[in-house]
Parts: structure tokens; C-alpha cells; sequence
């Protein structure tokens, strides 16, 4: 990461977000864009949901995404242990 700090205004679910981060703005628009795609997909299978709902059901959709490429990763690494 880098030490200095960006600010970029981001647009997720019809919200603007001004946000601060020592990443590379392009990740974090690529990273608001990600969340934004996906709360849009939830909100249109469901057009009752509210925006918390659909938002908390895009955290879990991210988490169970990022848990299991852990898993992945874990068992990539055990797997190339194994063969030394």
C-alpha cells in the first residue's frame, strides 16, 4: 500500500461516498464498483428488500466469496508443501 492517503468520491447503491484510503485510487473505485454491482444484482431479484438488507446481504455474499478463496488458497499452499 501506499503511505499516502487519497480521497475519491464514490457512487454505491444511489449513495455518494467521499472516501480516504492509501490505496490506488483505481482499486478503490474498482472495489466500490464491485459492491455496487453486487448490491444491484440482490436488489433486483427482490425489489421489497430495503437498502440495509440488500447491503448486508452483499457483505455476506462478498464474505462467502472472500472465505472461500481462503479456503482455496489454504489448501493451494498445502498442497505445494506436500510436493517438497
Amino acid at each position: 500500500m501506499n503511505e499516502k492517503k487519497h480521497k475519491v468520491t464514490v457512487e454505491i447503491f444511489g449513495e455518494t461516498y467521499c472516501l480516504k484510503s492509501d490505496a490506488k485510487i483505481e482499486k478503490v473505485i474498482a472495489i466500490a464498483a464491485e459492491v455496487d454491482s453486487r448490491m444491484k444484482t440482490i436488489a433486483q431479484k427482490n425489489l421489497r428488500l430495503s437498502p440495509g438488507k440488500v447491503a448486508v446481504l452483499a457483505a455476506l455474499n462478498i464474505a462467502e466469496a472472500y472465505l472461500d478463496l481462503e479456503q482455496n488458497y489454504k489448501q493451494l499452499i498445502r498442497m505445494v508443501e506436500e510436493e517438497k
